[in-house]
């Protein structure tokens, strides 16, 4: 039997014969479905009228009925189950109309058209951008140009991340949450920015943003839009790109007068502590000569208290030891040597050899000056008794 046969696929003529069976029509079984179908809901299979021998069952109509009722019940009332996340929040929304609001796990509303549930993300933080989009160099003329106190433009762009506070708030009191966020903290930064200088806004960008926080969450507060300002981020404060180059010859010579004060206050640092120090030393000096000048002037004067005590009980003798101790300071101080030739004088050795080259050397005392030495001559204990006895030979020869 060839696939073109027309009575391929059908069972044989004679049914009881026992031939071979092929498989089942698809045809056979759609219209044994129809009419199933048709006598559940008291329709013939031809189309006509139940005839009267076949009445409809009113069980076997009733109980298909519910069957299916009941299927489409349970599918129906099965659609109000919903899971809300830990850090999420569930509003369940009564014909459109807030209802309440529900906590995280499986819950149950009852199904749309009657009720809907909204779910809302406290967690999640969500981003604005004032100022350029997606990327600094994406600017946006209209929101990053504002006004300083100096009457000085700036480009300023933020960034704002804010969470979701309030889920009733979020969802009815806001149509467009990020566009809220967004003139929010652009009015906020205007304010802040027209209240300050320009430098300071170029220098302390952060700050400025900082400052501008608190206004930003109380204009979202104030219209009740259930968000929380988390962070603001200053990524760009810079001059309009018109007038960039003069502003950077203006910061480098700014920097160049703060190197050269830097530069004037470390001379300055170096040069006064020495001369202080130098200062400090001459006032010490100068006390110390003065107190040496005092002590040298006491001693003097209790040395002539002493040697008019002496002379007073002694005046002859105080006055030849006088003479004979100024004599000496005298020669001391000089290079020339006087002798008695007339006398009869015992013999004198003069190292005259050393007496010149004494005199030849300068010395250098602790003063720091050169000075000629003083020859050496015998002691005074020795020269004055010969210095006697001399002049006592020469009266007597005159004599």
């Amino acid at each position: 039997m060839s696939l073109n046969d027309p009575n391929w696929g059908r069972q044989g003529g004679n049914r009881g014969s026992g031939g071979n069976q092929g498989p089942p029509d698809l045809d056979e079984l759609w219209r044994s479905f129809n009419r199933r179908l048709n006598d559940l809901f008291g329709r013939r299979g031809g189309g006509g009228e139940r005839p009267p021998s076949q009445p409809p069952s009113g069980r076997m109509l009733g109980g298909g009925a519910g069957v299916l009722v009941a299927l489409v019940l349970g599918v129906w009332l099965a659609s109000g189950f919903y899971i809300v996340d830990a850090a999420s929040r569930g509003v369940v929304l009564t014909f459109g109309r807030y209802a309440e609001e529900t906590n995280p796990g499986l819950r149950w509303r009852l199904p749309y058209p009657i009720q809907s549930n909204e779910i809302v993300n406290l967690a999640q933080v969500r981003s604005v951008e004032v100022g350029y989009r997606n990327t600094i160099k994406t600017k946006v003329a209209k929101e990053s140009l504002m006004l300083t106190d100096d009457e000085n433009i700036v480009d300023v762009q933020i960034a704002v991340q804010y969470l979701v506070r309030d889920a009733r708030d979020y969802l009815f009191n806001n149509r467009r949450p990020d566009d809220s966020v967004l003139q929010a903290a652009e009015t906020a930064l205007r304010e802040v920015v027209g209240k300050s200088k320009m430098d300071s806004v170029l220098n302390q960008g952060q700050k400025i943003a900082d400052d501008a926080t608190p206004l930003m969450q109380a204009i979202l507060d104030r219209y009740k839009t259930g968000i929380q300002i988390s962070k603001v981020n200053m990524q760009n404060a810079q001059p309009p790109e018109q007038v960039q180059s003069a502003f950077d010859d203006v910061q480098k010579a700014g920097q160049d007068r703060e190197r050269q004060k830097n530069e004037g206050e470390a001379y300055f640092n170096d040069v006064v502590p020495k001369a202080r120090g130098v200062a400090q030393r001459l006032a010490l000096e100068a006390e110390g000569y003065r107190s040496r000048v005092i002590a040298t002037a006491e001693g003097d004067a209790t040395r002539f208290k002493q040697v008019l005590t002496e002379y007073a009980k002694a005046p002859a003798v105080t006055r030849e030891r006088i003479y004979i101790d100024t004599l000496q300071q005298v020669y001391t101080s000089t290079s020339k040597v006087m002798l008695d030739y007339k006398g009869g004088g015992n013999l004198l050795y003069l190292p005259l050899d050393k007496l010149m080259q004494q005199a030849a050397a300068p010395l250098i005392d602790q003063s720091g000056v050169a000075r000629q030495p003083s020859p050496e001559l015998p002691p005074a204990s020795d020269t004055a008794p010969r210095s006697r006895e001399a002049l006592r030979e020469r009266g007597r020869g005159e004599r």
